[in-house]
């Protein structure tokens, strides 16, 4: 398989990208609106053609660059079926492989950040999105999160996977890119090192995070798989650069 992982400073995103050597297919996971084009110059650089983009939840920091990717090379779209968005050709389910060439992608319905969310296994490292982060996990305080339901898909679901598997996440504030499934059940300050329920709870409410920057725009605009609003202050047109300077608009 070939892979590589690209970064999205704005929003500190890690963008996946996972090409079928035999096939010359690719699936793009979480992809971001502003590097668009860096993904699919790469993607060309490769000799890939992008089959699928795939996205783990409904994105409250950035715009996906699904809808784009699919309106320029023809990607199918495929997100959770959960969100019953219309814009996805390809409703993801636990138990229901994502088959491109070799590349096979077993999605873990693991809500709590968001009720939809999903990560995907692939051979022997898991896109966690924000349900696992290194040393931390995303937050339950908006789009119906739940810090119980949380607690249980990193404990049941993510936990039960081998200690070997890789772990990718969606984000990384602090220049750190892969962790491990044992390495996240010792060292992880909210979830590892057998944490109660009850611990995790404290943990996150006490947390008093500010209200997301983007969100605002970011949540409607996914939820049509890609769309920047019209209405966008200045000062938030950077999240939708790539759209903001094409000649369509």
């Amino acid at each position: 398989m070939i892979f590589r992982q690209l970064f999205e400073p704005l929003s500190s995103t890690f963008t996946y990208l996972l090409g079928c050597e035999e096939t010359g297919q690719a699936v793009l996971i979480d992809p971001v609106i502003v590097s668009m084009d860096r993904d699919l110059a790469e993607l060309s650089r490769l000799g890939l053609s992008l089959a699928y983009s795939v996205e783990t939840h409904i994105h409250a920091d950035h715009i996906t660059a699904a809808l784009e990717l699919k309106k320029q090379v023809g990607s199918k779209i495929a997100g959770p079926a959960f969100d019953r968005l219309s814009c996805t050709d390809f409703g993801i389910e636990e138990g229901k492989s994502l088959q491109v060439g070799g590349i096979a992608l077993q999605p873990l319905h693991t809500p709590g950040h968001t009720d939809g969310h999903f990560a995907y296994q692939c051979g022997d490292r898991v896109f966690t999105g924000d349900a696992l982060l290194i040393e931390g996990c995303g937050r339950t305080d908006f789009q119906n999160g739940d810090m119980d339901a949380l607690y249980k898909s990193v404990k049941e679901k993510l936990f039960s996977l081998p200690d070997d598997c890789l772990v990718y996440p969606a984000h990384d504030y602090n220049d750190r890119r892969v962790s491990s499934i044992a390495q996240e059940k010792k060292r992880n300050p909210r979830l590892g090192n057998h944490r109660t329920l009850q611990e995790f709870r404290e943990i996150m409410a006490s947390l008093k995070l500010p209200y997301p920057t983007f969100m605002d725009y970011a949540v409607p605009g996914n939820r049509q798989c890609g769309v920047c609003p019209d209405d966008l202050p200045e000062n938030l047109q950077k999240y939708c650069r790539h759209m903001t300077d094409s000649p369509q608009g």
